[in-house]
Protein backbone atom coordinates (compact mmCIF):
# COMPACT_ATOMS: atom_id res chain seq x y z
CA UNK A 1 0.00 0.00 0.00
CA UNK A 2 1.46 3.63 -0.76
CA UNK A 3 0.03 6.81 -0.42
CA UNK A 4 -0.15 9.87 -2.22
CA UNK A 5 -1.30 13.80 -1.63
CA UNK A 6 -3.49 14.71 -4.54
CA UNK A 7 -5.53 17.32 -6.34
CA UNK A 8 -6.28 21.02 -5.05
CA UNK A 9 -3.80 19.94 -2.04
CA UNK A 10 -0.97 19.67 -4.44
CA UNK A 11 -1.88 22.40 -6.28
CA UNK A 12 -2.24 25.21 -3.79
CA UNK A 13 0.97 24.26 -2.06
CA UNK A 14 2.73 24.67 -5.20
CA UNK A 15 0.84 28.45 -5.25
CA UNK A 16 1.84 29.18 -2.19
CA UNK A 17 -1.37 29.26 -0.79
CA UNK A 18 -2.93 27.26 2.52
CA UNK A 19 -4.68 24.05 1.20
CA UNK A 20 -7.97 23.64 2.32
CA UNK A 21 -9.41 19.66 2.61
CA UNK A 22 -6.59 17.10 1.98
CA UNK A 23 -7.53 14.32 -0.65
CA UNK A 24 -5.51 10.93 -0.38
CA UNK A 25 -5.35 8.39 -3.45
CA UNK A 26 -3.98 4.95 -2.04
CA UNK A 27 -2.26 2.22 -4.44
CA UNK A 28 -1.85 -1.52 -4.06
CA UNK A 29 -4.57 -1.97 -1.96
CA UNK A 30 -8.21 -3.38 -1.88
CA UNK A 31 -11.39 -2.20 0.19
CA UNK A 32 -10.88 -5.59 2.84
CA UNK A 33 -7.89 -4.20 3.59
CA UNK A 34 -8.66 -0.75 3.96
CA UNK A 35 -11.49 -1.67 6.42
CA UNK A 36 -8.55 -4.37 8.59
CA UNK A 37 -6.22 -1.15 9.07
CA UNK A 38 -9.07 1.13 10.36
CA UNK A 39 -10.64 2.89 7.80
CA UNK A 40 -14.22 3.96 7.38
CA UNK A 41 -15.97 3.16 4.38
CA UNK A 42 -18.05 6.51 3.09
CA UNK A 43 -18.26 6.24 -0.73
CA UNK A 44 -21.49 5.12 -2.06
CA UNK A 45 -20.37 5.11 -6.38
CA UNK A 46 -16.67 4.90 -5.34
CA UNK A 47 -14.26 3.39 -2.64
CA UNK A 48 -13.59 6.08 -0.58
CA UNK A 49 -12.82 5.57 2.83
CA UNK A 50 -12.00 8.01 6.26
CA UNK A 51 -8.58 7.80 8.41
CA UNK A 52 -9.61 6.19 10.99
CA UNK A 53 -7.97 9.33 13.77
CA UNK A 54 -7.64 12.50 10.94
CA UNK A 55 -10.96 11.79 9.36
CA UNK A 56 -9.61 12.65 5.97
CA UNK A 57 -11.47 10.87 3.02
CA UNK A 58 -8.51 7.94 1.27
CA UNK A 59 -9.63 6.78 -2.22
CA UNK A 60 -8.74 3.49 -3.93
CA UNK A 61 -6.77 4.32 -7.24
CA UNK A 62 -9.46 4.00 -9.89
CA UNK A 63 -9.74 4.29 -13.61
CA UNK A 64 -13.57 5.37 -14.76
CA UNK A 65 -15.17 4.41 -18.25
CA UNK A 66 -18.10 6.46 -19.70
CA UNK A 67 -21.03 4.49 -19.66
CA UNK A 68 -24.46 6.85 -20.37
CA UNK A 69 -24.99 10.83 -20.73
CA UNK A 70 -24.77 12.68 -17.55
CA UNK A 71 -22.85 12.58 -14.36
CA UNK A 72 -23.96 9.09 -13.39
CA UNK A 73 -23.22 7.49 -15.94
CA UNK A 74 -19.76 5.99 -15.11
CA UNK A 75 -18.09 2.47 -14.50
CA UNK A 76 -15.03 2.62 -12.44
CA UNK A 77 -12.33 -0.17 -11.49
CA UNK A 78 -10.56 0.40 -8.23
CA UNK A 79 -8.35 -3.40 -8.52
CA UNK A 80 -4.72 -3.13 -7.11
CA UNK A 81 -2.96 -2.78 -9.75
CA UNK A 82 -4.47 0.54 -11.24
CA UNK A 83 -1.46 2.77 -11.20
CA UNK A 84 -0.83 6.80 -9.58
CA UNK A 85 -0.21 7.94 -13.12
CA UNK A 86 -3.68 5.84 -14.46
CA UNK A 87 -5.67 7.71 -11.62
CA UNK A 88 -4.22 10.97 -11.85
CA UNK A 89 -5.00 10.81 -15.82
CA UNK A 90 -8.59 10.39 -15.44
CA UNK A 91 -9.06 14.01 -13.42
CA UNK A 92 -10.23 17.08 -14.98
CA UNK A 93 -7.52 19.76 -15.36
CA UNK A 94 -3.65 19.42 -15.29
CA UNK A 95 -3.28 21.75 -12.47
CA UNK A 96 -5.55 19.36 -10.46
CA UNK A 97 -3.70 15.80 -11.41
CA UNK A 98 -0.66 15.96 -9.39
CA UNK A 99 0.94 13.47 -6.32
CA UNK A 100 3.00 13.95 -3.47
CA UNK A 101 4.44 11.83 -1.37
CA UNK A 102 5.48 11.56 1.96
CA UNK A 103 9.23 13.27 0.93
CA UNK A 104 7.43 15.85 -0.87
CA UNK A 105 8.41 14.89 -4.41
CA UNK A 106 5.29 16.21 -6.88
CA UNK A 107 4.82 13.50 -9.23
CA UNK A 108 3.27 15.20 -12.69
CA UNK A 109 2.59 13.11 -15.26
CA UNK A 110 0.27 15.93 -17.05
CA UNK A 111 2.45 18.97 -17.21
CA UNK A 112 0.54 20.33 -14.19
CA UNK A 113 3.47 22.08 -12.90
CA UNK A 114 4.07 24.07 -16.33
CA UNK A 115 0.51 25.09 -16.71
CA UNK A 116 0.61 27.08 -13.15
CA UNK A 117 3.42 28.60 -14.35
CA UNK A 118 1.19 30.04 -17.43
CA UNK A 119 -1.50 30.80 -15.17
CA UNK A 120 -3.01 28.18 -17.97
CA UNK A 121 -6.27 26.01 -17.30
CA UNK A 122 -6.10 22.80 -19.62
CA UNK A 123 -7.96 19.63 -19.69
CA UNK A 124 -5.74 16.31 -19.91
CA UNK A 125 -7.67 14.42 -22.33
CA UNK A 126 -10.27 13.63 -24.56
CA UNK A 127 -11.92 11.39 -21.40
CA UNK A 128 -12.61 15.67 -20.32
CA UNK A 129 -16.03 15.10 -22.33
CA UNK A 130 -17.58 12.67 -20.13
CA UNK A 131 -18.35 14.62 -17.65
CA UNK A 132 -20.06 17.94 -18.09
CA UNK A 133 -19.51 18.90 -14.25
CA UNK A 134 -16.52 19.68 -15.46
CA UNK A 135 -17.32 22.49 -17.44
CA UNK A 136 -18.55 24.23 -14.37
CA UNK A 137 -15.79 23.22 -12.24
CA UNK A 138 -13.37 24.61 -14.94
CA UNK A 139 -15.88 28.00 -14.84
CA UNK A 140 -15.60 28.04 -10.93
CA UNK A 141 -11.61 28.03 -11.30
CA UNK A 142 -11.70 30.60 -13.08
CA UNK A 143 -13.71 32.79 -10.86
CA UNK A 144 -11.23 31.64 -7.59
CA UNK A 145 -7.67 32.39 -9.73
CA UNK A 146 -8.26 35.74 -11.50
CA UNK A 147 -5.12 35.69 -13.45
CA UNK A 148 -5.34 32.53 -15.14
CA UNK A 149 -7.00 31.88 -18.72
CA UNK A 150 -8.31 28.68 -20.84
CA UNK A 151 -6.33 26.95 -22.93
CA UNK A 152 -8.18 27.37 -26.63
CA UNK A 153 -8.23 24.05 -27.25
CA UNK A 154 -10.04 23.04 -23.48
CA UNK A 155 -12.41 26.10 -24.43
CA UNK A 156 -13.19 24.73 -28.13
CA UNK A 157 -13.66 21.31 -26.26
CA UNK A 158 -16.21 22.76 -23.69
CA UNK A 159 -18.15 24.52 -26.79
CA UNK A 160 -18.39 20.96 -28.44
CA UNK A 161 -19.69 19.36 -25.30
CA UNK A 162 -22.67 22.15 -25.14
CA UNK A 163 -23.40 21.45 -28.38
CA UNK A 164 -23.98 17.68 -27.85
CA UNK A 165 -25.95 18.18 -25.00
CA UNK A 166 -23.99 16.99 -22.32
CA UNK A 167 -24.86 19.90 -20.23
CA UNK A 168 -28.40 19.18 -20.62
CA UNK A 169 -28.10 15.87 -18.30
CA UNK A 170 -26.58 17.80 -15.85
CA UNK A 171 -28.82 17.01 -12.41
CA UNK A 172 -30.36 20.36 -10.87
CA UNK A 173 -28.18 19.52 -7.30
CA UNK A 174 -25.15 19.24 -9.24
CA UNK A 175 -25.65 22.69 -11.05
CA UNK A 176 -26.57 24.23 -8.36
CA UNK A 177 -23.62 23.17 -5.85
CA UNK A 178 -20.89 24.69 -8.36
CA UNK A 179 -22.54 27.61 -9.36
CA UNK A 180 -23.12 28.53 -5.02
CA UNK A 181 -19.48 27.47 -5.07
CA UNK A 182 -18.46 30.18 -8.07
CA UNK A 183 -20.70 32.90 -6.76
CA UNK A 184 -18.47 32.45 -3.44
CA UNK A 185 -14.93 33.18 -5.22
CA UNK A 186 -13.09 36.39 -5.50
CA UNK A 187 -14.30 37.06 -9.36
CA UNK A 188 -17.60 35.63 -10.08
CA UNK A 189 -17.95 36.87 -12.51
CA UNK A 190 -15.37 35.30 -14.96
CA UNK A 191 -17.31 32.22 -13.86
CA UNK A 192 -20.48 33.67 -15.96
CA UNK A 193 -18.59 35.12 -18.17
CA UNK A 194 -17.19 31.59 -19.71
CA UNK A 195 -20.17 29.91 -19.66
CA UNK A 196 -21.58 32.51 -21.95
CA UNK A 197 -18.66 31.65 -23.31
CA UNK A 198 -18.30 28.42 -24.38
CA UNK A 199 -22.66 28.45 -24.48
CA UNK A 200 -23.58 27.04 -21.13
CA UNK A 201 -25.04 29.89 -19.85
CA UNK A 202 -27.88 29.67 -22.10
CA UNK A 203 -28.76 26.09 -21.34
CA UNK A 204 -28.55 26.84 -17.75
CA UNK A 205 -29.49 30.12 -16.63
CA UNK A 206 -31.23 31.43 -19.90
CA UNK A 207 -32.71 34.45 -18.01
CA UNK A 208 -29.44 35.82 -17.15
CA UNK A 209 -27.67 35.20 -20.47
CA UNK A 210 -30.82 37.21 -21.34
CA UNK A 211 -29.45 39.88 -20.38
CA UNK A 212 -26.52 41.00 -22.21
CA UNK A 213 -27.08 43.30 -24.91
CA UNK A 214 -29.69 45.02 -22.95
CA UNK A 215 -29.18 48.60 -23.12
CA UNK A 216 -29.77 50.94 -19.93
CA UNK A 217 -30.12 54.37 -19.46
CA UNK A 218 -26.63 56.07 -19.68
CA UNK A 219 -26.81 58.33 -16.76
CA UNK A 220 -27.76 55.76 -14.50
CA UNK A 221 -25.57 53.27 -15.98
CA UNK A 222 -22.39 54.54 -17.89
CA UNK A 223 -21.58 50.61 -18.67
CA UNK A 224 -25.41 50.40 -21.02
CA UNK A 225 -25.18 46.83 -21.15
CA UNK A 226 -27.28 45.21 -18.41
CA UNK A 227 -25.05 42.06 -18.21
CA UNK A 228 -22.30 44.27 -17.76
CA UNK A 229 -23.64 45.44 -14.94
CA UNK A 230 -24.31 42.28 -13.37
CA UNK A 231 -21.25 41.01 -13.27
CA UNK A 232 -19.54 44.42 -12.26
CA UNK A 233 -22.57 43.78 -8.97
CA UNK A 234 -21.36 40.29 -8.63
CA UNK A 235 -17.82 42.01 -8.46
CA UNK A 236 -18.91 44.45 -6.23
CA UNK A 237 -20.57 41.32 -3.96
CA UNK A 238 -17.32 39.49 -3.45
CA UNK A 239 -15.48 42.44 -2.65
CA UNK A 240 -17.38 43.42 -0.16
CA UNK A 241 -17.34 39.92 1.23
CA UNK A 242 -21.18 39.22 1.19
CA UNK A 243 -22.77 35.82 1.72
CA UNK A 244 -24.25 33.73 -0.08
CA UNK A 245 -28.05 34.45 -0.04
CA UNK A 246 -26.67 38.08 -1.11
CA UNK A 247 -24.89 37.20 -4.29
CA UNK A 248 -27.88 35.02 -4.88
CA UNK A 249 -29.94 38.07 -5.18
CA UNK A 250 -27.07 40.47 -7.05
CA UNK A 251 -27.44 37.64 -9.50
CA UNK A 252 -31.06 37.92 -9.87
CA UNK A 253 -32.14 41.54 -9.20
CA UNK A 254 -32.45 42.48 -12.71
CA UNK A 255 -33.94 39.74 -14.73
CA UNK A 256 -36.96 41.45 -15.50
CA UNK A 257 -34.85 43.70 -17.92
CA UNK A 258 -34.16 40.80 -20.29
CA UNK A 259 -38.08 41.28 -20.75
CA UNK A 260 -38.55 44.95 -21.26
CA UNK A 261 -40.49 45.99 -24.63
CA UNK A 262 -38.30 47.13 -27.31
CA UNK A 263 -40.09 50.00 -27.73
CA UNK A 264 -39.49 51.00 -24.41
CA UNK A 265 -35.54 50.18 -24.28
CA UNK A 266 -33.44 52.12 -22.22
CA UNK A 267 -36.01 52.28 -19.77
CA UNK A 268 -37.39 49.49 -17.91
CA UNK A 269 -40.58 50.67 -16.30
CA UNK A 270 -42.12 47.62 -13.93
CA UNK A 271 -38.92 45.16 -14.49
CA UNK A 272 -38.85 44.96 -10.69
CA UNK A 273 -42.30 42.57 -10.57
CA UNK A 274 -41.74 40.68 -13.90
CA UNK A 275 -38.17 40.07 -11.90
CA UNK A 276 -39.54 38.30 -9.47
CA UNK A 277 -41.79 36.31 -11.90
CA UNK A 278 -38.73 34.94 -13.43
CA UNK A 279 -37.21 34.10 -10.10
CA UNK A 280 -39.16 31.63 -9.20
CA UNK A 281 -39.18 29.26 -11.90
CA UNK A 282 -35.47 29.47 -11.88
CA UNK A 283 -35.16 29.18 -8.20
CA UNK A 284 -37.39 26.16 -8.50
CA UNK A 285 -35.54 24.38 -11.54
CA UNK A 286 -31.92 24.37 -9.78
CA UNK A 287 -33.65 23.86 -6.67
CA UNK A 288 -32.07 26.92 -4.68
CA UNK A 289 -32.27 26.86 -0.79
CA UNK A 290 -34.96 28.83 0.65
CA UNK A 291 -33.11 31.51 2.19
CA UNK A 292 -31.48 32.43 -0.68
CA UNK A 293 -34.35 32.12 -2.72
CA UNK A 294 -36.41 34.56 -0.21
CA UNK A 295 -33.74 37.01 -0.11
CA UNK A 296 -33.46 36.99 -3.58
CA UNK A 297 -37.29 37.82 -3.75
CA UNK A 298 -37.29 40.65 -1.75
CA UNK A 299 -34.22 42.21 -3.34
CA UNK A 300 -35.51 42.14 -6.76
CA UNK A 301 -38.90 43.85 -5.90
CA UNK A 302 -37.45 46.44 -3.90
CA UNK A 303 -34.48 47.20 -4.86
CA UNK A 304 -35.63 50.19 -7.01
CA UNK A 305 -37.61 51.54 -3.43
CA UNK A 306 -34.29 51.14 -1.82
CA UNK A 307 -32.49 52.94 -4.07
CA UNK A 308 -34.99 55.74 -3.57
CA UNK A 309 -35.55 55.37 0.01
CA UNK A 310 -34.11 59.08 0.55
CA UNK A 311 -37.01 60.46 -1.08
CA UNK A 312 -39.54 58.99 1.35
CA UNK A 313 -40.99 60.05 4.61
CA UNK A 314 -41.63 58.63 7.62
CA UNK A 315 -44.84 56.55 6.72
CA UNK A 316 -43.49 55.15 3.34
CA UNK A 317 -40.26 54.20 4.97
CA UNK A 318 -42.73 51.92 7.31
CA UNK A 319 -44.40 50.18 4.34
CA UNK A 320 -41.51 49.86 2.51
CA UNK A 321 -40.06 48.22 5.57
CA UNK A 322 -43.31 46.48 5.92
CA UNK A 323 -42.70 45.05 2.82
CA UNK A 324 -39.95 44.08 3.48
CA UNK A 325 -40.48 42.04 6.81
CA UNK A 326 -37.94 43.70 8.35
CA UNK A 327 -39.47 43.67 11.80
CA UNK A 328 -39.41 39.87 11.53
CA UNK A 329 -36.29 39.64 9.74
CA UNK A 330 -33.82 42.53 10.79
CA UNK A 331 -31.12 40.02 9.82
CA UNK A 332 -32.37 39.38 6.03
CA UNK A 333 -33.31 43.21 5.77
CA UNK A 334 -29.33 43.89 6.40
CA UNK A 335 -28.81 41.23 3.86
CA UNK A 336 -31.12 42.91 1.65
CA UNK A 337 -29.47 46.45 1.65
CA UNK A 338 -26.14 45.13 1.45
CA UNK A 339 -26.96 43.80 -2.23
CA UNK A 340 -28.31 47.16 -2.80
CA UNK A 341 -25.21 48.60 -2.20
CA UNK A 342 -23.63 45.67 -4.75
CA UNK A 343 -25.95 46.63 -6.73
CA UNK A 344 -25.52 51.07 -6.49
CA UNK A 345 -21.85 50.13 -6.69
CA UNK A 346 -21.81 47.76 -9.41
CA UNK A 347 -21.48 50.88 -12.17
CA UNK A 348 -19.24 51.91 -14.09
CA UNK A 349 -17.36 54.83 -11.99
CA UNK A 350 -19.72 54.74 -8.74
CA UNK A 351 -17.44 51.81 -7.59
CA UNK A 352 -16.35 54.28 -4.68
CA UNK A 353 -19.45 55.67 -3.94
CA UNK A 354 -21.12 55.09 -0.19
CA UNK A 355 -24.10 53.64 -0.40
CA UNK A 356 -26.63 56.62 1.08
CA UNK A 357 -29.50 55.21 1.92
CA UNK A 358 -28.52 52.93 3.80
CA UNK A 359 -27.66 54.93 7.36
CA UNK A 360 -30.65 56.29 7.18
CA UNK A 361 -32.72 53.17 6.75
CA UNK A 362 -30.75 51.45 9.29
CA UNK A 363 -31.90 54.05 11.99
CA UNK A 364 -35.59 54.11 10.61
CA UNK A 365 -35.23 50.66 11.53
CA UNK A 366 -33.66 50.70 14.86
CA UNK A 367 -36.55 53.50 15.85
CA UNK A 368 -39.24 51.51 14.77
CA UNK A 369 -37.58 48.48 16.95
CA UNK A 370 -37.94 50.41 19.92
CA UNK A 371 -41.70 50.27 19.36
CA UNK A 372 -43.16 47.50 22.18
CA UNK A 373 -45.95 45.80 19.92
CA UNK A 374 -46.95 44.77 23.42
CA UNK A 375 -47.40 47.90 24.74
CA UNK A 376 -49.48 49.28 21.96
CA UNK A 377 -51.69 46.48 22.00
CA UNK A 378 -52.71 46.82 25.24
CA UNK A 379 -53.22 50.37 25.07
CA UNK A 380 -55.38 49.90 21.70
CA UNK A 381 -57.26 46.87 23.44
CA UNK A 382 -57.78 49.46 26.62
CA UNK A 383 -59.03 52.07 24.45
CA UNK A 384 -61.51 49.58 22.56
CA UNK A 385 -59.98 48.81 19.33
CA UNK A 386 -59.92 45.48 18.21
CA UNK A 387 -58.06 43.42 14.78
CA UNK A 388 -57.41 45.72 12.36
CA UNK A 389 -57.31 48.28 13.88
CA UNK A 390 -54.89 47.48 16.59
CA UNK A 391 -52.60 46.80 13.67
CA UNK A 392 -53.01 50.05 12.76
CA UNK A 393 -52.59 51.54 16.09
CA UNK A 394 -48.91 49.79 15.97
CA UNK A 395 -47.61 50.43 12.12
CA UNK A 396 -48.81 54.54 13.90
CA UNK A 397 -46.77 53.91 16.42
CA UNK A 398 -43.60 52.88 14.22
CA UNK A 399 -44.19 55.55 11.85
CA UNK A 400 -44.19 58.62 14.93
CA UNK A 401 -40.86 56.63 16.16
CA UNK A 402 -39.18 56.99 12.69
CA UNK A 403 -40.28 60.25 11.97
CA UNK A 404 -38.41 60.98 15.48
CA UNK A 405 -35.20 59.87 14.58
CA UNK A 406 -35.21 60.68 10.98
CA UNK A 407 -33.70 64.68 11.93
CA UNK A 408 -31.14 62.75 13.93
CA UNK A 409 -30.19 59.81 11.31
CA UNK A 410 -30.00 63.14 8.68
CA UNK A 411 -27.38 64.85 10.44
Amino acid sequence: MKIFLVGGAVRDRLMGHAPGDRDWVVIGSTPEQMGAAGYLPVGRDFPVFLHPRTREEYALARIERKTAPGYHGFSFRADPDVTLEEDLSRRDLTINAMAMDEGGTVIDPCGGQADLRDRLLRHIGPAFVEDPVRILRLARFLARFGTFSVAPETLALCRAMVAAGEVDALVPERVWQELSRGLMEAAPSRMFRFLRECGALVRLLPEVDALFGVPQRAEYHPEIDTGVHLMMVLDMAARLDTALPVRFACLTHDLGKATTPADVLPRHIGHEARSVRLLGPLAQRLRVPVECKELAEVVAREHGNLHRSSTLDAAALVRLMDRCDAWRRAERFEQTLQACECDARGRLGFEEQVYAPAPRLRAALAAAQQVSSAEVSARAIARGLKGPDIGRALHQARVEAVAAALPAAAA
